[in-house]
């Protein structure tokens, strides 16, 4: 049996930018990105602690150190600059393997500049 549990996050990232005309999806900061394990064109929920916004969508590659955190396309609703989201990204485990993994845990500060990794 196969269980779906969270195989990482980053916690509190602040939005610097939002593209409504964009195709879709959220771009990420690459540092951050590599930090909690999520891939290129990874599928992750987003979780907005301003307005309770909760989405999914893929992940874009911004440069390493940028700080980017961009809502693109229909995500651009969602959110808005400075507000502070939790991204999660998930894989899916056999049930005694799942039994024993711990989350990668990404905390940034405001300028989304990673502070502490669990």
């Amino acid at each position: 049996m196969l269980i779906t549990i969270c195989k990482s996050k980053i916690h509190r990232a602040k939005v610097t930018d939002a593209d409504l005309n964009y195709e879709g999806s959220i771009t990420i900061d690459k540092k951050l990105m590599d930090a909690a394990l999520i891939l290129p064109h990874e599928k992750v929920q987003v979780l907005n602690l301003n307005n309770g916004a909760r989405f999914e969508t893929y992940v874009l590659v911004a440069e390493a150190d940028s700080g980017t955190i961009c809502l693109n396309g229909p995500a651009a609703r969602l959110g808005e600059v400075g507000d502070l989201l939790i991204i999660v990204s998930y894989c899916e485990l056999e049930l005694e393997e799942a039994k024993k993994y711990l989350p990668k845990v990404i905390f940034v500060n405001e300028e989304n500049k990673i502070i502490k990794k669990s």
